[in-house]
């Protein structure tokens, strides 16, 4: 089961450019019944390989900006960590909403790139200074987003590519799979020691991810740019109505609940798997 969910992560997050949690997260709780920041940190773990099998697989069409991906992953790293720890701090409710309206807004973004480009700000891309401040706030933001979420971080890295660096798509993907590889190193670092991590499906996971991916960077070739980029907005759209959906559930189940939010059992208790095993 591990290796058909990694499977079906990884193909999806090499076509679109992200690390697939969004894909592994929903099917982990349903096939395994794992909570919230349970598959959050499974997840997470896993998708350092979707990053590293992602980033050879563009690399090899010529694909990834190593440079731009390198100041990404600078900045990344070190919100990663507050990331995760903030994700055991607010109410599952209000991160799955406002993710929710983020991924929504970042669609559009995309989605009018070829109507917005004669504005002074996207016209020319960014160089010098003004580049490397935009890939580091980016890779800031989107390094606390997968430490807190899950996720690869695509989710920014890519527009942020695309808009404001001037990438085309299939670069920005393969340099946001790139800078993934050592922000979600630690964000998944971070929900280890805290005990987040199932660590007897993550071998499975990356089975599945190191095939899928490759799979899913070899299709993304395959389609133009201006599809590709369609095809990511509609699943980012798509994933932020569910996202807001969920959000709304949770707060009615959260308001009706007398005692208010509980602490789940400890993952490792659950599943019997040592509090102390190392990470795979």
């Amino acid at each position: 089961m591990s290796f058909l969910i990694g499977l079906m992560a990884g193909i999806f997050g090499g076509l679109v450019g992200l690390g697939g949690g969004v894909v592994m997260i929903p099917l982990m709780i349903r096939a395994y019944r794992l909570e919230q920041v349970h598959a959050h940190g499974t997840s997470l773990m896993a998708l350092v390989f979707t990053g590293l099998s992602g980033a050879v697989t563009y690399w090899l069409k010529g694909s990834v900006d190593f440079l731009a991906a390198a100041v990404l992953a600078a900045a990344a790293i070190f919100t990663a960590r507050f990331g995760a720890l903030y994700a055991n701090a607010l109410p599952e409710w209000k991160l799955k909403r406002a993710f929710g309206f983020f991924l929504i807004l970042v669609s559009l973004l995309l989605l009018s790139k070829p109507y917005v480009t004669h504005l002074t700000f996207l016209s020319q891309p960014a160089t010098g200074w003004v580049k490397v401040l935009a890939l580091l706030a980016s890779g800031a933001a989107a390094g606390f987003l997968s430490g807190m979420m899950g996720v690869g971080g695509g989710s920014i890295m890519v527009p942020a590519l695309v808009l404001m660096v001037g990438h085309s798509q299939w670069t920005a993907q393969g340099s946001s799979l790139a800078a993934m590889v050592p922000a979600g190193s630690v964000g998944a670092f971070t929900h280890w020691r805290l005990g987040n991590v199932l660590t007897a499906i993550v071998p499975g996971l990356i089975c599945g991810i190191v095939l899928g991916t490759y799979l899913g960077g070899t299709l993304a070739h395959l389609l133009s740019e201006a599809n590709l980029r369609l095809l990511f907005a509609a699943v980012l759209i798509w994933l932020g109505i569910r996202d807001i959906g969920a959000a709304a559930r949770l707060r009615v189940a959260a308001q009706s609940s007398p005692q208010g939010k509980t602490s789940p059992p400890p993952l490792a208790e659950r599943w019997q798997i040592p509090p102390d095993s190392p990470p795979p």
